[in-house]
């Protein structure tokens, strides 16, 4: 039964469901529930940094629920982006409410929907990438599958990596960095993958070609079907979707960098460039997400088997917390910068 916990992380598409079915203030529930429920819940339960045995890792291998639950994002995330967009441009709503039921959406193509795509498209199996994919489509951000996979974990915690935040950057500052170096990188990493597989740039082989014609396409069936008003509401959403995704970002790997060897190459990616945290509410609505220092480690590792690693820097708030005290950059750096490991601000 302790397996069915990761269906916490359908409690805020749920929300957002009631919240679109009472409207009015509810259409807040969503961002209340995130962001001051669920940091509130965090520092209430004991910080679980327990690891699996042999046996019980090699039993959650195989049960496939741990990846039916990743699947049932898919109908979840696009069902709940429909029932938006219809009563958004059939009602004659209040701007409060609009604007709530645009941030409550993008929480969800977050959660739900980026970062079960993340998930999904470190899985050897195309059709597990395919459905990746499909939950970045509403946050116009398909071109994170490529600059994650081939970018962001081979430079990770170097200058190098957009998606590495500097120290002493704030995530305001961060968020466009990281959101215009990382498309415009994407590009190049597509350019270097066709070559190395002798394609011209124009082939149809070129993903990032396929990505832009199904986001505009997206956009143009959401304006024939629900209006301008749709069309804002889908953009709006988006933003805020991939927004969220660039702030746990910044967390994930504030300040950190890997340091040179000898021959000027920078060092093997190690348990301690990424930030972790063991705070147990965090880790079941985010799929495990937290425990990010052994992902970045072991890449094809699946969510519900990942360690902690003493050795990781550790995150004294959960991933809820820690992205609600990065939007205060005084407050982030007085709390943050103290754990940066100082053999890593030689490298500055």
């Amino acid at each position: 039964m302790k397996d069915l916990k990761y269906l916490a992380a359908f409690s805020i598409p749920l929300l957002a469901v009631l919240g679109l079915y009472f409207k009015g203030i509810y259409v807040y529930l969503v961002p209340i529930y995130a962001f001051v429920l669920l940091p509130v819940f965090e520092m209430s339960f004991p910080i679980d940094d327990t690891n699996l045995e042999t046996e019980e890792v090699a039993n959650k291998l195989k049960n496939k629920l741990f990846d039916w639950l990743l699947y049932l994002n898919l109908p979840i995330v696009y069902g709940l982006l429909f029932l938006n967009l219809k009563t958004v441009a059939s009602q004659n709503l209040e701007t409060y409410e609009i604007v709530g039921l645009v941030i409550s959406l993008g929480i969800v193509l977050a959660i739900n929907g980026i970062n079960v795509a993340h998930e999904l498209g470190h899985r050897q199996r195309s059709n597990a990438r395919f459905l990746g994919k499909a939950l970045l489509l509403p946050s116009l951000y398909m071109h994170f599958y490529i600059e994650h996979n081939f970018g962001h974990h081979l430079h990770a915690a170097t200058p190098e990596d957009p998606a590495t935040a500097k120290y002493n950057q704030s995530v305001y500052s961060f968020w466009f960095t990281s959101t215009i170096r990382q498309y415009l990188k994407s590009w190049k990493i597509q350019k270097k993958l066709l070559n190395n597989n002798n394609k011209s740039f124009f082939s149809v082989k070129n993903d990032m070609f396929w990505f832009t014609i199904i986001q505009i396409s997206y956009l143009v069936i959401v304006y024939l079907l629900f209006s301008s008003s749709g069309l804002f509401f889908a953009l709006a959403s988006a933003i805020v979707g991939f927004i969220l995704l660039e702030t746990v970002n910044y967390i994930e790997h504030y300040g950190l960098l890997r340091l040179k060897t000898k021959s000027g190459r920078y060092e093997r990616v190690k348990k301690i460039h990424s930030w972790n945290s063991n705070h147990i509410i965090g880790r079941i609505v985010l799929y495990e997400l937290t425990r990010h220092s052994d992902h970045h480690y072991k890449t094809t590792k699946k969510y519900q088997i990942l360690d902690c690693h003493k050795e990781s820097p550790q995150m004294p708030y959960g991933y809820p917390t820690s992205m609600l005290i990065s939007l205060f950059p005084p407050l982030w750096f007085k709390i943050m910068n103290k754990r940066v490991p100082k053999e890593m601000l030689t490298t500055l």
